[in-house]
């Protein structure tokens, strides 16, 4: 029972799965702000290709 409790009171690998959250949360957040910032670069750089033309 002793080891079943200590188990429970284990934290020693919340730090490291906390960190793997909080990474994959800033990789999502940039690719949807790369995502944004290229939408936009593309749709500036056709406008001035139809005006080139």
């Amino acid at each position: 029972m002793k080891r079943f409790v200590a188990f429970l009171n284990d934290e020693t690998g919340a730090t490291a799965i906390e960190y793997g959250l909080l990474a994959a949360l800033i990789s999502i957040a940039a690719i949807v702000a790369m995502t944004a910032v290229g939408t936009g670069l593309s749709t500036k750089l056709s406008f001035v290709a139809t005006k080139l033309q």
